[in-house]
């Protein structure tokens, strides 16, 4: 997939990084740079919400927002919060931004209420949890950068909660144009391309 065409005000880069990295508190410009920064703090935030802030209840919106800004925000003003501007990727387009905290409150009720917490959970429940909750996630997009991996992230919280180990995303980065389609099935509701590769990456029967 190809970057992401942001329509709004907010579709700032930095100055001097001919349009390839966002505004960020550090001035940094290079790509190589800022991916290598969200990187180290990604790792820190692994281990921060893992070992130290697991969440053994129901997860929680505010949970993702939570990790969100503890992971980008110390480079960027809008972690945490929802995007305010309109994103698409391969001319596929995220759900609309003036819609997001409504789609986020019924995520919340919805679908993190009901399939967290994960404890108790065996293989089949586990893989549709995560699958759809995956799906559900993906297609909001609802922050402005970096929604990939907060939803892994969420993955793998889940998966822990359930006494898993954490999921192997090697399958789905060998096979991206087959994981796309999969997110794409959920616009109808169809999870069982996702169940398939999330059930690869649990390695789960």
């Amino acid at each position: 997939m190809g970057r992401y065409d942001i329509f709004g005000a907010q579709g700032v880069f930095q100055a001097g990084s001919d349009d390839r990295v966002l505004a960020n508190k550090l001035g940094i410009t290079r790509l190589e740079d800022i991916n290598e920064a969200e990187m180290v703090l990604l790792q820190k935030l692994y281990i921060q919400v893992l070992q130290e802030r697991m969440p053994h209840g129901r997860i929680r919106t505010q949970n993702l927002g939570s990790w969100h800004k503890l992971w980008l925000g110390n480079l960027y003003d809008w972690a945490g919060q929802y995007r305010a501007v309109n994103m698409s990727k391969d001319g596929f387009p995220f759900a609309p931004a003036a819609q997001l905290p409504r789609l986020m409150q019924v995520f919340d009720s919805d679908y993190l209420g009901r399939y967290t917490p994960c404890s108790g959970m065996r293989c089949p429940q586990l893989v549709e949890a995560i699958a759809i909750i995956h799906v559900e996630f993906i297609l909001m997009h609802p922050f402005r950068e970096g929604n990939g991996r907060v939803s892994r992230l969420l993955a793998d919280v889940m998966a822990a909660q359930a006494g898993h180990d954490l999921l192997d995303y090697s399958s789905w980065e060998q096979n991206k144009a087959a994981y796309v389609a999969a997110i794409q099935k959920g616009m109808e509701c169809d999870y069982e391309l996702m169940k398939y590769w999330v059930r690869r990456a649990l390695d789960c029967p």
